[in-house]
């Protein structure tokens, strides 16, 4: 697989309102602790649901939250659903100390993370496969477990080397760990955090790959088997923004995050309108929990570029 900057394409519209609101963000640091606290609580939340559903758990999101917030046991559901979202929630905290402790990435931090991820549903938590494996439904076939320490050195040294722009970086680091599927388990979890660990040292807001998504995932996934990263990096590059108009919506008034219906209020369109305007990446708009959002600002700019 190819990997300079020019080998993996980004939609430019995209890549643009990526780069602007960045910029926005970096202008506003330092964030205000108490806003920042809880926007990453939310994150926390929302990254154990999607992160755990994508994988087969069955606890719905507030399920999830009444599990990390008090504690609750769910009836009906198993004992392996609940561990998976203690330690998933725990997996995040550690993510986010690492970030501000600036280590660098190495295989002793994922395995670490593992280590968490897996712990109390896995003999093997924190250690490399020591055999071989096949992913179902998968044409791809991972690595012979004999190569994986060569292979995770290999990893860690392109972290290092490779000269590609941040989120085409993510999208490679993410890929690449699927790929060498180095445990026997939790490898797409811990993909996803280490994947969010490299995106905040870079400066951006963790990301939440969402479990509606899941199709498009591995599709997406299947593209980088078949050696394009562009599909990937796109799709990352589409949860970076939407956690980019996240972080902005809580400090900058026009930017607030408004419902397209409460939007339709007060634009010469209607809901449903908007709603495909957003789907076809017109109107600058957000996703979440199935419902589409956007900001005073965006709705500003897309009746302006009517005119």
């Amino acid at each position: 697989m190819k990997n300079h900057d020019t080998d993996i394409n980004i939609d430019d519209l995209l890549l643009k309102r990526v780069k602007e609101k960045k910029k926005q963000l970096d202008n506003l640091r330092p964030l205000t602790k108490d806003a920042l606290k809880k926007l990453l609580e939310d994150i926390r939340l929302r990254h154990t649901y999607h992160s755990d559903a994508i994988e087969g758990n069955t606890l719905t999101l507030q399920e999830t939250k009444l599990v990390l917030e008090e504690g609750v046991t769910i009836g009906g559901k198993s004992l392996k659903d609940h561990i998976e979202a203690k330690n998933d929630a725990e997996a995040f905290d550690l993510m986010i100390k690492l970030v501000h402790a600036k280590k660098p990435i190495s295989q002793d931090i994922i395995q670490q993370i593992h280590e968490i991820v897996t712990k109390g549903v896995s003999e093997e938590s924190g250690k490399y496969r020591t055999e071989n494996v096949r992913i179902t439904g998968s044409k791809t076939t991972p690595p012979s477990y004999s190569k994986i320490i060569k292979l995770m050195e290999g990893f860690i040294s392109n972290i290092r080397k490779l000269k590609l722009h941040p989120i085409k970086k993510a999208a490679f680091i993410h890929h690449e760990l699927v790929r060498i599927h180095p445990f026997l388990d939790g490898n797409g979890r811990v993909s996803r955090l280490i994947t969010n660990l490299y995106l905040m040292k870079q400066g951006y807001p963790p990301i939440v790959l969402k479990k509606e998504d899941r199709h498009k995932y591995y599709q997406v996934l299947q593209r980088a088997d078949d050696g394009d990263l562009s599909p990937l990096a796109n799709f990352i590059a589409n949860a970076v923004h939407e956690a980019l108009m996240y972080y902005l919506s809580s400090f900058v008034d026009d930017e607030r995050l408004i419902s397209l219906k409460e939007i339709a209020e007060f634009a010469p369109y209607s809901q449903e309108y908007l709603s495909l305007r957003a789907r076809q990446g017109k109107l600058d708009a957000v996703k979440i929990e199935n419902m589409w959002y956007s900001s005073k600002r965006a709705i500003k700019e897309y009746l302006k570029s009517l005119k």
